[in-house]
């Protein structure tokens, strides 16, 4: 068995609870991807277009910084990415992340948390930020997804 990775990003707790179940259930360690600067509840609004999320996800190139880093990632040859979607893709610190790092040869999936939205463009906006990684593709869970659901879904990647 590969040893494997759930790293997170969870700016209301959401994704937080769900990246915890899936590490349980496949028997992951778990990795929290904090923001150097903590998201603040005006950071998050959406319908504000000068708050900070907006502007990050406006501008692709942004990276905004990870104040924490895994220590001995080379160990990890499959990392479950999780994290809320925004504005149809995964926040721009999930790059940020992915690019902290050497990921060739190891794999990659993504899985995200939202209200209504799909996946979207997530994996396009990912690739760039984990070159050489087999980015496998990702799926969106409600938030009250059970452990059996997200046991079974894990199991269908070969780990």
């Amino acid at each position: 068995m590969s040893k494997v990775l759930v790293a997170y990003f969870s700016a209301s707790g959401v994704t937080a609870k769900l990246a915890e179940r899936l590490a349980k259930a496949i028997g992951a360690d778990l990795h929290e991807i904090q923001p150097e600067i903590p998201y603040t509840e005006a950071d998050l609004n959406w319908m504000d277009k000068k708050s900070r999320s907006s502007v990050e996800m406006n501008n692709k190139s942004f990276r905004p910084a990870v104040a924490n880093k895994v220590e001995n990632m080379e160990q990890y040859e499959v990392i479950f990415t999780a994290f809320p979607i925004w504005w149809y893709v995964a926040p721009t610190i999930v790059n940020s992340f992915l690019e902290q790092y050497d990921l060739s040869g190891k794999t990659i999936i993504p899985l995200a948390t939202s209200g209504s939205s799909g996946m979207g463009n997530t994996n396009r906006e990912l690739a760039a930020s984990c070159p050489g990684a087999d980015l496998k593709e990702g799926k969106r869970f409600p938030a009250d997804a059970s452990v059996e659901e997200l046991k079974a879904w894990a199991e269908g990647f070969s780990m």
